[in-house]
This record gives C-alpha cells, sequence and structure tokens, in this order.
C-alpha cells in the first residue's frame, strides 16, 4: 500500500510516515468492574512485564516488555483484561454510553468495542450487539464470555436490515472498510483497494450509518467509525447524511480535523469536527471518528419507548411454568448452598432457554417489537446454570467467575499449585471435609471454574478447551479432562 496519496492532507507527514513503519507496542484494557488497575498492573508486574501508562486512556497499559505475550497469561485467561490497540478505544469512548441506556453495536463482532462498551455502561443497561457471521459471533460470544459480561444481547443479522420496531439512545457503526489504519501493525501487507472495492464498500458504509440513524432516537448518539485513512470511506460517507445529523465535538486526545476536500471534491464546512487519529497521536493505529447528533423529524415521533419490554423469563416458545419453577431452584441453590448474596441476587434477571439458564442484566429488550427481518437471537447475558443428570441446576464456570465474590464460603475450594495440578493432569483431590456436589474452585484468590464432589473426591469441571488453555499457562502437564 502506498501512503504517499495522503501527503497532500497530513501536516506532519514525516512524523505519520515514520510511525507507519515503526513496530507497534501491544497495548491492553483492563476489565473495569471485576478488578482494579492497580491490582492488574501489580499482577502483571510481578511476572515480569514491563508496563506503561497511555495518557488519557486510564482503563489502558502499553507492553513495554515482558516474558511473554500477556495473552498467556492467567490475568487473561481470567477475563481482568483484554488485548486491544489503544486507539480502538476511541470509537466507544465518543459514544460514552451511560448505565441503564439502550445501546446499539450495528457491526459488533470480534467484540473489542462491544465488550468496552458495556463496561463503560458497568453491565447496566441493555447493549444489542449485532453481526452477521457465525464464526464472527463466536468469537463475539468467546470475549463476552471470558470477560463476563452480563447485559449484551447478541443478534445475528446483517445491521442493514436490522427491523424497524425500537429506538436506541446511542448506536455505534464500527464499519467494514479498507483497514488502512492497520498498515502499521500488519507491516504495510494489506490487500489492493481497487475501483470495485471502494465503490462496494463505500455503498456498505452508507447503508450501515443510515440504518443506525433510522433506530436512533432523536437527540440520540451516532458514532461512525472506521480504521482507514481514505476519505472516500470516511468524509465522504458521512457528508451523505448530514441532512439527517449534525456533527459534535467529541473527545480531546491528539488528533486531526476531518478534512474538507479532497482530489477535487468538497465536503461540508462542519467535517472539521470529525477527527483523524494517525499512528504517531496515540503511538498506535489510525482511525477515523465522526460524533453525530440525530436531528428531529417529523417521521421520527414515534415514542422512543415502543418496541422495548422486560427480558422475560421464559424465552418465547418455553413453557413459563417450568422456566419460572427452573429460575426458583437455581435462586434457592444460590441461596442455600452456596451462601450467594441475596440482595445481589434479586437485581439479576433470568432466561430460561433450551437447557440453560441465564443470567442477565440488561433488563429489557426490543425483540418483541422487531415483527419482521431476518434475524435471531444468539444470547442473552451469560450461561448460568445447566440440569445435571440428575435433573438439578449446576452453576456454570462463567457464572461462578463472574459473581464468585458474592458466594459464601462453603462452597469454596482453595487449592495450591500441587492440587491444581493434580485435577488437571485428570485425577482427584481426596478431601473427607468437602459437601457432596459442585464447588467453586479457587487458586490464587479467583474462581477458576466449578469442580464436583462425589465418592471418587473432588474433580475439576472446566470445560475441557479452557482446562488445557490454563493448565498450558501455568506449565502443567495434562490429560483429557471432562467436559462440565
Amino acid at each position: 500500500m502506498n501512503l504517499e496519496r495522503y501527503r497532500p492532507v497530513i501536516d506532519d507527514f514525516e512524523d505519520f510516515h515514520a510511525a507507519n513503519h515503526t513496530p507497534e507496542d501491544v497495548t491492553l484494557r483492563v476489565r473495569t468492574g471485576l478488578r482494579s488497575m492497580d491490582a492488574v498492573r501489580a499482577s502483571l508486574e510481578s511476572q515480569g512485564f514491563e508496563l506503561a501508562a497511555i495518557p488519557g486512556l486510564p482503563d489502558y497499559l502499553k507492553v513495554v516488555d515482558g516474558p511473554h505475550s500477556v495473552a498467556q497469561t492467567l490475568d487473561h485467561w481470567l477475563g481482568h483484561l483484554h488485548i486491544q490497540q489503544a486507539v480502538m478505544a476511541l470509537p466507544s469512548l465518543a459514544l460514552a454510553p451511560r448505565p441503564g441506556e439502550r445501546v446499539l453495536d450495528l457491526c459488533a463482532a470480534p467484540g473489542g468495542k462491544t465488550s468496552h462498551l458495556a463496561e463503560l455502561m458497568e453491565d447496566r443497561g441493555c447493549l444489542v450487539a449485532v453481526d452477521p457471521k457465525e464464526k464472527r459471533l463466536r468469537g463475539l460470544m468467546s470475549n463476552l464470555f471470558r470477560l463476563g459480561l452480563s447485559n449484551v444481547v447478541v443478534i445475528a443479522s446483517d445491521g442493514r436490515e436490522l427491523p424497524d420496531g425500537a429506538r436506541f439512545d446511542r448506536v455505534l457503526v464500527d464499519a467494514p472498510c479498507s483497514a488502512e489504519g492497520n498498515y502499521r501493525r500488519h507491516q504495510g501487507r494489506l490487500p489492493t483497494r481497487d475501483a470495485r472495492f471502494v465503490r462496494y464498500v463505500t455503498e456498505l458504509q452508507t447503508a450501515l450509518l443510515n440504518r443506525a440513524i433510522d433506530l436512533t432516537r432523536p437527540g440520540g448518539r451516532i458514532v461512525y467509525s472506521t480504521c482507514t485513512f481514505a476519505p472516500e470511506e470516511n468524509e465522504g460517507v458521512v457528508s451523505r447524511v448530514l441532512d439527517r445529523v449534525r456533527l459534535v465535538e467529541g473527545g480531546d486526545l491528539p488528533h486531526a480535523p476531518g478534512l474538507t476536500s479532497w482530489k477535487g471534491e468538497s465536503f461540508p464546512d462542519e467535517m472539521v469536527r470529525a477527527r483523524r487519529y494517525y499512528p504517531q497521536h496515540l503511538d498506535s493505529g489510525g482511525a477515523f471518528v465522526a460524533v453525530l447528533k440525530k436531528v428531529e423529524s417529523a417521521g421520527d415521533r414515534k415514542p422512543a419507548t415502543d418496541g422495548w419490554s422486560p427480558i422475560p423469563v421464559p424465552f418465547p416458545g418455553e413453557d413459563p411454568d417450568t422456566a419460572h419453577e427452573r429460575v426458583e431452584t437455581a435462586r434457592k441453590d444460590l441461596l442455600d448452598r452456596y451462601g450467594f448474596d441475596g440482595q445481589v441476587l434479586e437485581d439479576l434477571g433470568w432466561l430460561v432457554r433450551g437447557e440453560n439458564i441465564w443470567v442477565q442484566t440488561a433488563g429489557e429488550w426490543p425483540v418483541d417489537g422487531w415483527k419482521e427481518g431476518g434475524w435471531r437471537v444468539v444470547s442473552t447475558g451469560l450461561r448460568a446454570f445447566r440440569a445435571d443428570s440428575r435433573g438439578r441446576e449446576t452453576p456454570s464456570n462463567q457464572f461462578l467467575g463472574r459473581f464468585a465474590h458474592h458466594l459464601g464460603p462453603q462452597r469454596r475450594r482453595v487449592l495450591d499449585d500441587d492440587e491444581l495440578r493434580t485435577l488437571l493432569a485428570g485425577d482427584p483431590v481426596e478431601d473427607e471435609t468437602l459437601p457432596a456436589g459442585p464447588i467453586a474452585l479457587i487458586y490464587h484468590d479467583w474462581v477458576i471454574g466449578r469442580g464436583m464432589v462425589g465418592h471418587g473426591g473432588l474433580r475439576h469441571q472446566i470445560p475441557s478447551t479452557q482446562a488445557r488453555r490454563l493448565g498450558a499457562l501455568l506449565g502443567i502437564d495434562q490429560t483429557q479432562p471432562e467436559d462440565g
């Protein structure tokens, strides 16, 4: 890819060129709400990582040096951090969602920005995450589950075809693009952009942005972002919708203003309110961010509450009586067997779907108002319980990890290094003091998953893929463990 075409519009082009040809440090976001910045930093530094703060991004750290990838740490496995380019924080911060709001991520996978939005919402309010591709949705949910985020409703749909019926307070369109801002990360190895691609991608971007505006309440906020330098995909797209929105200022980190002209084409003067982030600004990648406020029109006077409803306990099609009975059984077990904090329990919502009981803190969803369109609900919050072979509702590893600090002492077992090694090798740990049934496994003060106490002793029930990953992180040889 030739960056020279941007020389006429980048004042500090030499810095831009130099930054693009300098290796990029890994950066990470601390999972706020589960672990403090100080605790994560201390843990990583004790393992030999050298870290640095990133000015203007208080929840982010730069990995200056380390013994191995930060992804190969228990901190990452536990969901205490997420590896993400610093520049990729900016769209979520510009959208600035608040706890309790209705938020839509129209191009969500693989979930870096979705999870950031959920954290900014403090796991409260409904965040609808949309993506059309099954493989990408699996990656999205893997990130959401690892980070223990409970207010996200994942929808399989093409964002352009998401139905009417509900309005959102804020919508993020992190649009597919030519990804020129990743030039540095990929050492210049990016696909060639030809005229056919530009025509296709700009039509897609414009359609997604228009759909986002349709789905935003009057006065609501839309953020349009890309990871490309190309004006055709940035200012050119936003200029097409300025009869429906107005550009507003957003953020005070170093940036260049949006362009008002490019290769003989003029853009509205207000485009200077958009923000171009070049690699030299944050020592990261490149991005374009436009913060838009929807202008009210005659066709937008439909009440914003229309189409929203409380998330029911029985998923559509489930038997209501059975669903409520299962939830009551699970809740009683949490209180009686696990000593769960009853006040926290009152604030959690539940959804029964098939074999699983899901826990959610979104509270409401728009799906009852979506009467048509090619969409489906993939997940709602976190899997919390699943009936075992005896019909008893058994808490999931995800649930125990996310809400571990609300559990009482009676269903905990602290493991030392030798005991964890034994369990991951597929062997039981003998402990006659433990009550029969499921139990939370604690290692270094953190719940790493679920165990089961039976006649043969204590065995782990961490899913096999996760157990192998954990064993590899800790340098433990292991045989194939049981799924749970």
